[in-house]
């Protein structure tokens, strides 16, 4: 600033600075709160004190919509923007120039924040019904706004088609934007789930099973942008499919919503792969059809929930060797004779046994985890 002064005037400052570190507020530790609040409130704050004194015609913050509206996954980034908006206030108060802007999407090739969100991110956010700004139109609202005194105004493009069809899920004030009253989210997810049980009662185990697979596939599907159910593999690990902590929450609420269940925010973790998951479903939604042909036993579930860790996480955890000596496949001794064990095959043990056996090595709920997301 001192160098500016002394080569000539100034008479604006726009701070365009931002970085993403998204993620569920139970993972912002204060480091990655501090990343984002870094370039955002440090860096505004520090801009604001510096130029005081001096008598700018303008001081623009490029702020975010998710200071405004609230976004999944970016407490520390919305947080950081809020700040924003409440520094133009500030200084608006004190008789010093500022104008927030609260931007929505912008395109990818325009250099936004967009540029770091991959495809289900930008999936997600089309499903929202926010539309991309191109560099054209930014630049447009950029002069828009500067010929008018709000200290905080919202460039953003809606989508109004998705903004209706996702109408029980939108933030308080957007929905006066949408013809119809919104739909209460505990009573349609209450008739989603009574539906679904309706059609489950009409079937046989094996059918059963088929249709609540087939429920929980759609919506992985559709979560992660792709045509068709019969595009997900029903024992591929979630990690592998695509999910990141922001994708699971989506999905927790979407399929929470169709099934008429009280889903907890860690299901992605505790049931590794759709299969899986389907599975916990049946037992829930169609208790009779646990006992049928169609249904996997107890032990079953357990064996395929193993076969799902990664071998290098069995290996990390200490559990490989003992897993291979189960097996018949025991590495050799000192003496070049595997010892003969003494407990017999994985297949031939019960469930209790196996969780007796990984809880002896490990934590298999922390090694299930890590494996699924």
């Amino acid at each position: 600033v001192a160098a500016l002064v002394a080569d000539e005037p100034f008479t604006a400052v726009v701070h365009l600075a931002g970085v993403l570190d998204d993620g569920v507020i139970e993972s912002l530790t204060p480091q990655r709160i501090d990343t984002v609040l870094r370039p955002k409130v440090d860096a505004a704050l520090h801009l604001h004190e510096l130029t005081a004194d001096r008598e700018l015609t303008a001081f623009v913050l490029f702020s975010s919509a998710a200071g405004v509206l609230g976004n999944a996954g970016q407490g520390n980034y919305s947080a950081a923007n809020a700040f924003l908006d409440a520094l133009a206030a500030h200084r608006r108060a004190n008789g010093l120039a500022a104008q927030s802007l609260a931007w929505g999407l912008w395109a990818s090739g325009a250099g936004g924040m967009a540029a770091e969100l991959d495809e289900a991110g930008l999936e997600r956010m089309n499903r929202s019904g926010i539309e991309a700004i191109t560099a054209e139109q930014g630049m447009d609202l950029f002069d828009r706004a500067s010929a008018t005194d709000e200290a905080l105004l919202v460039p953003i493009r809606f989508d109004l088609k998705m903004l209706a069809g996702a109408a029980d899920q939108l933030p308080p004030m957007l929905r006066g934007l949408v013809r119809g009253r919104p739909r209460r989210t505990s009573a349609a997810s209450g008739a989603h789930g009574a539906s679904l049980k309706q059609r489950l009662a009409a079937l046989d185990a094996r059918e059963c099973a088929a249709a609540v697979l087939d429920v929980v596939r759609t919506e992985i599907a559709a979560i992660l942008g792709h045509g068709r159910p019969d595009a997900i593999e029903p024992d591929k690990a979630f990690k592998e499919l695509g999910f990141d902590s922001l994708t699971a929450v989506e999905f927790r609420n979407q399929l929470g919503a169709v099934t008429g269940m009280r889903l907890p925010a860690t299901l992605v973790f505790d049931y590794p792969n759709a299969q899986a998951l389907a599975d916990h479903l049946l037992a829930e939604l169609a208790p009779q059809a646990g006992s049928g042909t169609g249904a996997e036993s107890e032990d079953e579930q357990i064996r395929r929930l193993l076969q799902a860790i990664p071998i290098s996480r069995l290996r990390q955890a200490g559990m490989l060797d003992g897993l291979l000596e189960l097996g018949g496949h025991a590495p050799e001794r000192s003496g070049g004779e595997a010892d003969e064990d003494p407990l017999g095959s994985i297949d031939d043990m019960d469930a209790a046994s196996l969780i007796s056996l990984a809880l002896d090595e490990v934590d298999l709920d922390g090694a299930t985890r890590e494996a699924g997301i």
